[in-house]
């Protein structure tokens, strides 16, 4: 296995004005680990998402990709060399069909987005591909079904669909079990399992669900008002006292 971090944060600090929304945190993550980000609401962990993927400049500090300096990197750029990422609030074409909007991440991936028409060959490379990323997210019985009409736990999978279709390399996910229900959150958790395991993927996802954090974790990092508080196993995690005053909760 590559000694190389995937991704590595080196002292990244964001401050907005007087505000500093994240402070001096880093991060090593390697090739095929699954880290969460946890932390209370205002922690600072949507903007430290913003800092890695590029739609924030880094006040202060350094983001790497597989050893790759990446601050001057816009966030599209970074997608090219393997960065993919899914939003807090869902991002997808609902009025769409499931195949459609897988169709779309593939033609923009495979860079045919700007095409008027393809090659028959082309084609088939975007049918197979967009079939490819449907299997993967178990939405192929869905595939003609307008996206709008989905359960919410379907949307998301639809999303991290499109996202897979850029063929990432790293993996970010902003809470992807919001707001859903326990049926919803297993469905979810498991897509997310099978790129983990079955697949390969190096992730990296902010998630409140405790239940999901444990179960899917290989390492957490805890953040509490912009500071990195805790970092270690789901087991270490748990048994920390200061992770456990500042967010897990402490049993009287």
């Amino acid at each position: 296995m590559s000694t190389v971090p995937k991704l590595e944060v080196k002292g990244a600090t964001k401050q907005f004005g007087s505000l500093v929304a994240v402070s001096d945190v880093s991060m090593r993550v390697m090739p095929g680990e699954l880290r969460a980000v946890i932390g209370p609401n205002g922690a600072g962990k949507t903007t430290f998402f913003n800092l890695i993927t590029g739609f924030f400049p880094p006040t202060s500090g350094d983001i790497l990709l597989d050893g790759q300096n990446i601050n001057s990197i816009p966030a599209a750029g970074r997608v090219k060399l393997g960065m993919g990422r899914t939003f807090q609030i869902t991002e997808i074409f609902p009025e769409l069909t499931v195949r459609e909007n897988a169709r779309i991440a593939v033609e923009t991936g495979l860079g045919f987005s700007l095409r008027g028409w393809l090659t028959g060959a082309d084609e088939k490379r975007v049918r197979d591909a967009s079939d490819e990323v449907m299997t993967m997210a178990n939405l192929t019985a869905k595939a003609d079904r307008l996206v709008g009409e989905l359960s919410h736990g379907d949307q998301r999978s639809a999303e991290i669909a499109m996202a897979l279709a850029l063929k990432p390399t790293l993996l970010l996910l902003d809470e992807p079990t919001a707001g859903m229900g326990d049926e919803e959150t297993y469905q979810v958790t498991g897509l997310i399992r099978r790129l983990h395991r079955d697949s390969k993927y190096t992730i990296v996802l902010i998630e409140h669900d405790m239940r999901v954090v444990f179960h899917l974790a290989d390492r957490i990092s805890v953040l509490a008002e912009g500071k990195l508080l805790a970092e270690g196993t789901p087991a270490e995690i748990a048994a920390n006292e200061h992770v456990q005053n500042a967010y897990l909760g402490k049993a009287e």
